[in-house]
């Protein structure tokens, strides 16, 4: 289930892709067959299918229930104890990967084992075709990816639990990887490696601006962490231009690995160098600063998709023209399928699944185009009655254009397990689907009988933006989140919002008319039954702007990243919950405006 081909080898690559996504039918059988077959012993399918033949793939489906975290959690925890892993896996497991705190509340634990780090490898590998078939001379430079670590939990089984990045990184096969000279970074391992992510961000930095000559591509992760790279930079260029001017670093800089390892890539003092990036980063706005700083750069390689999309317009800003390349879509749970058409316009972004990954099962949503009847159970997050297992389907027969809950079952002893994601069919390649990544499913507002996705912010946050901030006003909305608050009758939506002036760095001009005008656009851009429920219920109250100061979503994310978040998968939460986030958030609020009147709404010929 692994092919094995040289990742230098760009054509093989290609045809291996084309193998892959013309036989998925055939390859998610196999899939299935080998996981029933190695793993039919274990005590959590026993319970299922005890009597029944290894690889009975009809009895699997018809025995074994559709599952979700909690019902999975009990058997994890017992592994995490310290009992034996063939509860839910016939191979060891070695580790266990937590998934991001800011997606559920806390981290959850997912098993994984020696083999999978060679499916990520392979994973990994597959990317390096598809770019270089979009992209030439990817061979001749490096490229400046930002990568970090989180230090690990020893679980009392003595298992480690570490997010899945950490888990790569800290990996052999990251380590003692071959050479591929389409994918040569300008951070030594070392800085990547380094526990401490101020010191980590300032020698990857460091680094990628003395090889600047050398960048073809910039990235990191996500687009968040990306932009908090950018941040860092602007805080700290001038130091970071002394280290390149004298040949030396900074003394803050304590981890002995990083010291040695930059001081070994500065090569000594660059006067000239040192003078040109602090001239470009001295010019009064940064717009187009990746361009000026990486004159070679050929694109910007981040994730953009679901709630990294409201970062787009930032990051635009910012990269001067280079395109916004989203390679990947994968979990701690599984890696799942890559971005064959990596140019693409950020909106249009599809992943096509590769089939050799997990066995893929689909559970159908309903379709967003419908309004209120639709809307009252739609990405229900409490209570699961309204999904319909018997509706299930496969990889290769769901429909392009439906809403999909994808279900995984792993090599690594996850059984039909919901990963919550809501995915939306755009098209196939060959036989192959290919996804739009939409939302997580827990991810809502809900005051009354409302449920407003992420999806739906999103888009209300980014209209309101469009029409009331960017001409006008010339503010950037460079980071928001929101909160449901219950506290008076009616309750109603509450948004944090980050602004920053575009071509200064001085405190933003805030209008109330502007900002009241922008309450009103989410308004009316919300659905049917939130509309419904502001205009005719009264259920909800006036939707309400809370403006906070610059830098307070930095220390949003250092408080997530106490709470157990890890740094490289960090991405902002679209609704907070948590009490010492809000303190957080409330404490920095510069003006708070209010809808001044009721969205439209008219009642439909369902409505009751």
């Amino acid at each position: 289930m692994i092919p094995s081909y040289d990742p230098n080898d760009t054509e093989a690559g290609l045809k291996l892709l084309e193998d892959l996504t013309s036989n998925a039918e055939a390859i998610q059988e196999q899939v299935l067959h080998e996981i029933l077959s190695q793993n039919s012993g274990t005590q959590y399918l026993r319970a299922f299918l005890d009597g029944e033949s290894d690889n009975n793939q009809q009895s699997f489906k018809n025995k074994v229930p559709v599952v979700n975290y909690d019902d999975i959690k009990p058997f994890i925890q017992r592994i995490s104890d310290g009992e034996s892993s063939d509860i839910v896996s016939a191979q060891p497991i070695t580790e266990l990967l937590t998934s991001s705190g800011t997606s559920a509340g806390k981290p959850k634990l997912m098993p994984s084992t020696a083999k999978e780090l060679d499916r990520k490898t392979f994973f990994y590998s597959m990317l390096v075709p598809v770019m270089n078939k979009y992209v030439n001379g990817l061979d001749e430079g490096k490229g400046m990816y930002l990568l970090f670590i989180k230090p690990e939990i020893k679980t009392p089984s003595g298992l480690m639990a570490r997010p899945v990045l950490t888990s790569y990184y800290k990996s052999q096969h990251f380590r003692k990887r071959p050479f591929n000279k389409y994918n040569v970074y300008t951070s030594p391992d070392q800085t990547i490696l380094c526990q401490d992510s101020k010191q980590s961000m300032y020698c990857q930095l460091l680094c990628g601006l003395v090889q600047r000559a050398h960048v073809l591509r910039v990235g990191a992760v996500f687009a968040s962490a990306f932009l908090r790279a950018v941040k860092f930079l602007e805080d700290h260029y001038k130091e970071l231009c002394a280290d390149i001017r004298t040949g030396t670093i900074t003394s803050w800089i304590t981890d002995s690995a990083c010291r040695d390892s930059v001081l070994s890539i500065l090569e000594g003092p660059n006067q000239e160098l040192a003078d040109e990036i602090e001239s470009d980063c001295a010019e009064k706005s940064w717009e187009g600063i990746l361009r000026r700083l990486w004159p070679k750069a050929k694109y910007v390689e981040v994730i953009v998709t679901g709630s990294m999309a409201q970062y787009i317009p930032t990051l635009e800003f910012y990269s001067g023209g280079l395109p916004l390349v989203s390679t990947m879509y994968a979990s701690s749970e599984c890696y799942f399928g890559i971005n064959l058409n990596p140019l693409c316009d950020p909106s249009n972004v599809s992943y096509t699944l590769l089939p050799n990954m997990a066995y893929f099962e689909f559970l159908p949503v309903d379709d967003k185009s419908h309004e209120e009847i639709h809307f009252a159970s739609h990405f229900n997050t409490e209570d699961d009655d309204g999904i319909k297992e018997d509706l299930i389907v496969d990889l290769v027969n769901v429909e392009v254009g439906r809403y999909y809950e994808i279900v995984i079952t792993t090599f690594t002893g996850l059984y039909r397990y919901r990963v919550g994601d809501i995915l939306k069919v755009t098209g196939f390649y060959n036989k192959a689907p290919q996804f739009r990544f939409v939302e997580r499913r827990n991810v809502v507002l809900s005051i009354d009988t409302d449920k407003t996705s992420e999806e739906d912010l999103l888009n209300a946050v980014t209209q309101a933006k469009l029409n009331h901030l960017q001409q006008p006003t010339s503010l950037l909305l460079t980071e928001y989140t929101s909160y449901a608050d219950t506290s008076s009758i009616p309750g109603h939506y509450v948004l944090f919002w980050e602004l920053k002036p575009r071509y200064n760095n001085d405190l933003p001009k805030l209008h109330d008319k502007t900002m009241e005008k922008c309450c009103s656009e989410v308004e009316d851009r919300l659905d049917y039954v939130y509309r419904r429920c502001r205009n005719k219920d009264k259920s909800i109250g006036p939707l309400e702007i809370r403006v906070v100061s610059l830098g307070t979503f930095d220390l949003l994310m250092d408080f997530c990243v106490s709470q157990g978040s890890s740094v490289n998968q960090y991405k902002t939460p679209r609704c907070v919950k948590s009490g010492g986030a809000l303190e957080i958030l409330d404490s920095r609020v510069t003006g708070r405006f209010f809808s001044q009147r009721v969205p439209q709404w008219e009642p439909l010929g369902l409505d009751s």
